[in-house]
């Protein structure tokens, strides 16, 4: 059946509410019209303009039982991931239409396509529940209109035509590394490492990797309980009696922390936007954001992306190891594995050839502006720390090789190392580091612009590495 085209003059709203409740497509203009379409409109309004409009929007228009089951705050944190990852989103077209249900596809400024799923409340027309899924296929490859290489050669050439457009465009700034075992198939730096001063990214340059850091921690906690210092099932109040709710550490295991089902939550909360960040230099200052904050679930009845949890994981760390974190892992994983271009500094230490985060977010002009998060005092146990893209191709090949210790897989710890898949990213920096353990390949990109500057890219070259020809 054709669309249902809008004209100029004067629209018909309950005939296009009929179209909607049978669930036919509509034309956007026509569905805007709607009071389901105008709240969607709202939503994406609210998206674009940040985390306090889209409190508001979800309070005045969230179904009151959606909310009791999953609060404002858990809504904005996963909202605020998802603008890291797509930065401003545009409807582009409606899919389907009922009275209970809207389907459409978005348009990231990035290029992303992106699938909505709305679930609506017939008598309220508020929303229930809502569903974002990233569009798979040519449509969500930035590389649509590459012919995919053959072979390593062509590969080469094509990583590096591909790039090059990227950058050109303004859509990545960074270092790409492409190995095979001990191989370099392509290696490039990108755009500026510090805009104001005119220095260019390089390959030995220092790239905020995100939540990469996890994978040490996670590591970390693995050394312990190997050393038989820790269990994964042993309780957080066995380690850190202290903790701000002893209610909640009383039920909370390890083995929750590390695989985020603890219920603990995130810390870039209202707090700690309204906080001076310089002052962020050690865990226990990032505890006080979140530490005394209601669990988001009972442990281990659900899973919710928690930077939280992992400061928790890095002061069980410290207290089990009698040193700081930061020294436990440059002691533990950088020094082993000869990461010599890797740490935590303080943001006002950081070293010469350190890449400053440059984003869209939070500006009242257009262009990017230095990031405001680098302001941070120190990064955590949960991310923010600094490498270079030779020390994480080390840190993959400490890994391989077991020249750095890591958890055995025999049950004490089930969260496996084998065939490393890691990102990380938020306003000003995004960071991948993926490998084939079949081919033996490795991708690693770096970025300090807005994601999905570094993943979407970087998944791409893999993409291409496990269909060409030996």
């Amino acid at each position: 059946m054709k669309n249902f085209l809008v004209s100029a003059g004067c629209i018909s709203l309950i005939f296009i509410t009929a179209v909607i409740a049978a669930g036919q497509s509509v034309e956007l203009p026509a569905f805007l019209k709607t009071d389901v379409g105008a709240r969607i409109d709202a939503y994406f309004s609210a998206f674009n303009a940040g985390d306090e409009p889209m409190k508001e929007f979800f309070l005045a228009n969230i179904a009151p039982e959606s909310l009791k089951l999953r609060p404002v705050e858990p809504r904005v944190a996963f909202h605020r991931q998802v603008r890291n990852d797509f930065q401003k989103v545009k409807i582009e077209k409606v899919l389907s239409a009922t009275a209970t249900e809207v389907k459409l596809v978005a348009k990231a400024a990035n290029g992303a396509a992106i699938n909505y799923s709305f679930q609506i409340d017939p008598e309220s027309k508020k929303i229930k529940a809502l569903g974002i899924e990233p569009v798979e296929g040519e449509d969500a490859t930035p590389a649509s209109h590459i012919p995919a290489p053959a072979t390593k050669a062509e590969f080469t050439k094509t990583a590096g035509t591909f790039f090059d457009d990227l950058a050109k465009a303004d859509a990545f700034s960074g270092v790409v590394v492409v190995t095979k075992g001990d191989e370099t198939i392509f290696s490039k730096a990108y755009g500026m490492a510090s805009v104001e001063d005119k220095i260019p990214n390089r390959l030995d340059t220092r790239f905020n990797i995100g939540s990469i850091n996890k994978d040490f921690t996670r590591i970390a906690i693995g050394q312990l309980i190997k050393q038989g210092k820790l269990k994964w099932n042993d309780k957080l109040i066995s380690v850190l009696p202290d903790y701000p709710i002893k209610e909640a550490a009383q039920k909370i295991t390890i083995g929750q922390l590390v695989t985020m089902t603890s219920g603990i939550g995130d810390f870039v909360n209202d707090k700690f936007w309204s906080m001076d960040r310089k002052n962020l230099r050690g865990l226990k200052d990032y505890l006080e954001l979140f530490g005394s904050s209601p669990l988001l679930f009972e442990p281990g009845t659900s899973r919710r992306y928690s930077n939280g949890g992992y400061v928790v994981l890095g002061l069980v760390i410290e207290k089990l190891s009698g040193m700081s974190y930061y020294d436990y892992v440059k002691k533990n994983i950088y020094k082993p594995a000869g990461m010599n271009d890797s740490g935590s500094d303080f943001t006002d230490a950081l070293a010469a050839n350190t890449a400053f985060g440059y984003t869209t977010h939070h500006r009242s002009e257009p262009g990017r502006g230095r990031n405001a998060m680098v302001l941070l005092g120190r990064s955590s146990s949960a991310g923010g720390g600094y490498s270079t893209a030779g020390d994480l191709l080390k840190f993959v090949t400490a890994i391989r090789n077991k020249t750095l210790e890591i958890p055995d897989d025999d049950g004490t710890f089930p969260a496996r190392f084998a065939g490393i898949g890691s990102a990380g990213g938020m306003e000003g920096a995004n960071s991948l580091v993926e490998t084939d353990e079949r081919s033996g390949y490795t991708v690693i990109v770096l970025s300090n612009i807005d994601p999905p500057s570094a993943e979407r890219p970087g998944i791409q070259l893999m993409r291409w590495l496990r269909n060409i020809k030996e």
